[in-house]
């Protein structure tokens, strides 16, 4: 009896020891951020096809897109769970702190593939031109910021629209009368030309006697006196006189301009075109643990030194950091506004004029293969189509010599005008066309001036690009355009500016559609950088990179695209931390 008693025992002891470790298999360990109550859109179904049209197993009812998730669930960097309100209990533990998302959407986290950061920190120590419509308005701004700065202090501005203004160019007369004790440089919107007063053109040297460098343009009056406007590579000489900060001050403003990238949304930039300097900021930032947003770094092809120190050291091949450095950023010509753009036949709006390309606008192509063979990612401005086509040809020689490096998913900066013979070789060659969805809608009042109504319809082409079967990235140029996500949703996928102009969409037929637009800002930026397992969609073993926002723009997009312009970030989550949340959602959003 008592060997039969002793056997139940241990009968009972055995499966109570298996109940509890099924229990622990079945009950996984607290997450540290729980998100609920929440639209999620994972992306991680199929990509639409080249016409648009969604794939067979997007998350769609009769009436549209919705979501295919309730909550998501981050243990330190990574996503543990994404699924149903109910599943997502088990995650809860003591210590875990749980978001009520109230309805919000959840996407991956959105990324822009072309920034200026510097240039977004400095923006507030700086006159902001943006949206001035007269010379006489972006004057009276920097008079008024004149009145609050010591006299000889420079005065540094940006934002004015050197397209919109390539007929009209202001001078130095009004701006020197105004503002005659601070020497004054504006620079435009894309960064293709400034503006200066005769004190600025002084403390640079400017003079009717010098010369401008091969491929910039010092304007003069027809008496050969400097008007004050500077183009294209001319614009370095006028930089070269304004004091740099210090190096603390520098570190300041781009900490200052990737926490405003954090607080609209996004959860990484790629940097396009950083020097020593920008460098060594992102490199004490990332030591420090300071960096709000994942970093991906271009270097800079211009600055020779820079690309040769890397070209011993080797491209990064680990994904886990916060700063990634695999990529180089040339220049193959200038702007389409300023009329920099190489193109193949001779401006519609200025005869005999076809731009500045190639190694006349300093493409160093010796360098750049050099870092292609090396394993570094080439990412090469092009807006004319001259220009896309000898980048296009200089990419395919590369190519010929070294086919593995197709595999490091080179890319076009802007892609903005394409003779139709050369939108197939994006695919061919596996070229990504980069490109910005508000230019299309910021250029289009004189983009047609200067191409003509034959050439234009090979401009701002994403929808011939995707039919061709190439992979695109969406981004901002910022502090080029607005970086907003809602105003670059909405550019994408109406081709009309804020005012809703025009009525049905410029050139509506390269329009996305919404979920192509989403895309574009998240799953393709992340294949781009070649994080597409690791980012761009949410799922458990993922980057827990993750945007929330206000509006579901799947379905606002089709329904109502004008209210995305009315669109808020709630909350910005990178590397499983809150790098932003709205005061109202953080104070909601439990413990």
């Amino acid at each position: 009896m008592e060997a039969r008693t002793a056997f139940v025992r241990r009968v009972l002891g055995v499966a109570g020891l298996l109940l509890m470790a099924a229990a622990a298999v079945a009950q996984p360990a607290p997450a540290d951020l729980l998100l609920v109550n929440a639209g999620v859109y994972t992306l991680a179904w199929d990509d639409p096809s080249p016409d648009g049209a969604p794939a067979a197993n997007a998350p769609r009812a009769a009436t549209g897109f919705r979501p295919d998730a309730e909550a998501v669930a981050v243990r330190g960097d990574r996503i543990v769970f994404v699924g149903s309100a109910r599943g997502a209990q088990a995650y809860r533990g003591l210590k875990t702190r749980t978001m009520d998302l109230r309805g919000a959407t959840v996407l991956p986290g959105l990324v822009d593939s072309h920034t200026h950061i510097v240039g977004l920190g400095e923006r507030q120590s700086q006159v902001d031109l943006v949206g001035v419509a007269s010379e006489e308005e972006a004057v009276e701004r920097v008079a008024a910021f004149a009145r609050r700065i010591p006299k000889g202090q420079w005065i540094l501005g940006r934002g004015w629209d050197e397209g919109a203004w390539a007929n009209r160019y202001p001078t130095k007369t009004l701006l020197s009368e105004r503002v005659p004790a601070h020497p004054v440089r504006l620079s435009g919107l894309h960064g293709f030309a400034v503006w200066a007063n005769r004190l600025a053109l002084e403390r640079a040297g400017i003079t009717r006697a010098s010369v401008a460098p091969e491929g910039g343009e010092i304007v003069t009056d027809p008496s050969g006196e400097p008007t004050g406007i500077l183009l294209n590579r001319a614009t370095a000489v006028l930089e070269k006189a304004v004091p740099e900060p210090t190096e603390e001050q520098y570190k300041g403003h781009v900490l200052a301009g990737l926490t405003r990238m954090a607080r609209d949304g996004y959860v990484a930039i790629h940097e396009a075109g950083a020097d020593r300097r920008l460098m060594r900021a992102f490199q004490s930032l990332d030591a420090e643990g300071r960096l709000p947003v994942r970093v991906y770094a271009m270097l800079s092809a211009r600055d020779v030194d820079l690309c040769r120190q890397w070209l011993r050291r080797g491209p990064d091949r680990d994904n886990g950091r916060m700063l990634t450095t695999r990529s180089v950023k040339a220049f193959d010509d200038g702007a389409l506004g300023s009329r920099g753009a190489r193109l193949l036949e001779d401006y519609s709006d200025r005869v005999g004029h076809r731009g500045v390309g190639g190694t006349q606008y300093g493409f160093d192509q010796a360098l750049v293969a050099g870092m292609m063979e090396a394993g570094f990612q080439a990412a090469i401005h092009a807006i004319g189509d001259a220009g896309n086509r000898e980048t296009l040809d200089f990419i395919e020689s590369v190519l010929a010599g070294r086919p593995e490096s197709r595999l490091l998913r080179h890319r076009i900066e802007h892609a903005q005008v394409l003779h139709p013979e050369d939108v197939p070789r994006f695919a061919r060659l596996g070229v990504i066309a980069s490109m910005e969805p508000p230019h299309c809608v910021e250029d289009k009042a004189w983009a047609e001036a200067r191409l003509g109504p034959v050439r234009v319809k090979g401009a701002y082409a994403w929808r011939t690009l995707r039919k061709a079967g190439a992979r695109l990235a969406f981004n901002s140029d910022l502090t080029g355009s607005d970086h907003d996500i809602f105003y670059g949703l909405h550019s994408a996928i109406t081709r009309r500016d804020r005012s809703g102009e025009p009525a049905g969409g410029w050139h509506p037929e390269q329009r996305m559609t919404p979920e192509e637009a989403v895309r574009g800002y998240t799953t393709w930026n992340a294949y781009v950088a070649s994080w597409d397992k690791e980012s761009g969609v949410l799922a458990p073993g993922r980057w827990a990179d993750i945007t929330v926002m206000d509006i579901d723009p799947l379905v606002v997009g089709a329904t109502d695209p004008d209210r995305l312009l009315h669109g808020s970030i709630l909350a910005t989550i990178v590397a499983g931390k809150v790098a932003y949340v709205t005061d109202t959602l953080g104070k909601a959003g439990g413990k």
